[in-house]
């Protein structure tokens, strides 16, 4: 291996690990950030207090959470600048504008509005605290519109012309960039995803404190709100990820033709292999474990429909086949026990067993994480798949990498991974110690910020209290 492929293989490895690293957090802040909302909305309406309760015990999760995943993707867009920098001047007229769409209106309203959901349900009256809780888990969406739809243009690429300089240029309508064809189905999967994964998490808090004999009000409503979601959601998602791989087989065949591990085209039916080796020296699927033709009846509704295989595609052009092969069963797999989970929930539900039953509480835990693996290797799929291009069938990844030095990308690589471990994993382990304490009544706030208000004489900033609006107070007892 050259020194620049070496240079090359490492700068993807290090935009593999921060962006991964990075997804972790958001995937769990955009379904939280609409679970506080639920919460905050349900408290208002009832009345209840666990559900105000529950709602001040996930925003102090949520606090930490969406810092994480705000400083996690931070040295992204530095490496777009660095590594990268010859994608970024191709790709930059297209992709330029929506990424900074997604500065003007997601992280403004985050930023503009967080503030209050943190710290101002003792400052701002209850109708503009849930405001402000609608607009952070909205600024939350709009991101990830923005973020998913350079990603698919990236994937299915309309809308441009080359320069004479080499630059993707922008022609036509910006509507058909931003809507690019693969857009809709990669928004409501990713978003679905996101939602299972909070939910999931939940979930396993809620199984874990059951297990541990806090069967509360709190704890009883969180388990089964988060088994619902399950329940609904889980089966949505197989759906959405079906018509997914229906639009990816039609712009991007050959990521389909990995994900399934076809090395050969089927010209009576393609099978839909469960287990298998891929061998891509020999160009075939060793211990190969199939249903006859149940691919070409997945993919083409019809179990004597011609497939293509691998075999139609230069080996120049082909992504490489284990990687997607494996993450694409791990994420699919994943899904499937999700359903089942829900499913099992809803049966215990109906048998009035829902918070008396050890199995289902345990399988529940162990479900908790499953949801950022199948996200990590959803995106691993859809990344990899995408393979051997930046932007698909346009741009090669051998062409939009910097001239770089391999033992500086290694470096660099090393200090990302050591640095974010370090800081990342204390965090994480911080999350985690709040999760193993219950919920309860009269739950704390987060800890008072200072009031910029006050002026010269912060009394009511000293004497929080002083400042606590009694209706507030009320409300939460």
């Amino acid at each position: 291996m050259s020194d620049g492929d070496l240079a090359l293989l490492l700068a993807r490895a290090q935009f593999a690990f921060t962006v991964s690293f990075h997804f972790i957090f958001p995937a769990f802040s955009i379904g939280l950030a609409s679970y506080l909302l639920v919460l905050e909305g349900l408290w208002l309406k009832t009345g209840k207090s666990h559900y105000f309760d529950l709602f001040k015990y996930w925003l102090k999760i949520f606090a930490i959470a969406f810092a994480m995943g705000v400083v996690s993707g931070i040295v992204m867009s530095y490496q777009f600048g660095t590594n990268w920098s010859v994608f970024a001047d191709k790709a930059g007229p297209v992709i330029g504008p929506p990424m900074q769409y997604e500065v003007l209106t997601a992280f403004f309203l985050e930023a503009g509005f967080l503030g209050v959901m943190l710290f101002g349900l003792d400052r701002v009256g209850r109708g503009m605290h849930l405001l402000a809780t609608a607009m952070v888990a909205t600024g939350t969406a709009i991101s990830a519109f923005w973020i998913l739809s350079v990603n698919s243009w990236m994937q299915t690429p309309v809308g441009f012309s080359i320069g004479p300089t080499g630059q993707l240029l922008p022609t036509g309508s910006w509507w058909d960039i931003i809507f690019n064809p693969s857009f809709p189905y990669r928004f409501a999967h990713t978003v679905t995803a996101a939602y299972l994964t909070t939910a999931l998490v939940v979930g396993a808090v809620g199984a874990w404190h059951l297990l541990r004999g806090h069967g509360t009000d709190a704890n009883r409503t969180m388990f089964s709100m988060a088994m619902w979601m399950l329940t609904l959601v889980a089966p949505l998602q197989i759906v959405l990820g079906d018509l997914h791989g229906l639009n990816t087989l039609e712009h991007q065949p050959q990521k389909v033709m990995a994900m399934e591990g076809h090395y050969r085209s089927y010209p009576n039916g393609a099978p839909l292999y469960l287990f298998g080796i891929p061998n891509a020296e020999e160009k075939r699927l060793d211990y190969a474990v199939g249903i006859p033709k149940a691919s070409s009846l997945i993919l083409k509704h019809d179990p004597d429909a011609p497939m293509a295989g691998l075999d139609t595609i230069p080996d120049d052009r082909e992504p490489p086949v284990a990687v997607v092969f494996w993450s694409f069963r791990i994420m699919v797999g994943l899904g499937m026990l999700m359903a089942a989970l829900g499913l099992f929930s809803l049966i215990q539900r109906f048998r009035g067993r829902l918070f008396d039953s050890p199995l289902l509480h345990r399988w529940a835990l162990l479900m908790g994480p499953t949801g950022f693996v199948a996200v990590i290797a959803g995106w691993v799929t859809t990344e990899v798949g995408r393979q051997p291009f930046t932007v698909y069938n346009v741009l090669r990844t051998a062409d939009s990498v910097a001239p770089l030095a391999a033992p500086a990308v290694g470096a660099s690589l090393a200090a990302f991974v050591l640095v974010y471990f370090a800081v990342f994993g204390i965090g994480t382990l911080y999350i985690l110690k709040l999760m193993a304490h219950p919920p309860h009544a009269h739950e704390p706030d987060l800890a008072d910020a200072p009031l910029r208000t006050a002026g010269i004489t912060p009394a009511p900033q000293v004497n929080g209290d002083a400042d606590k609006r009694p209706d507030m107070r009320e409300g939460a007892a």
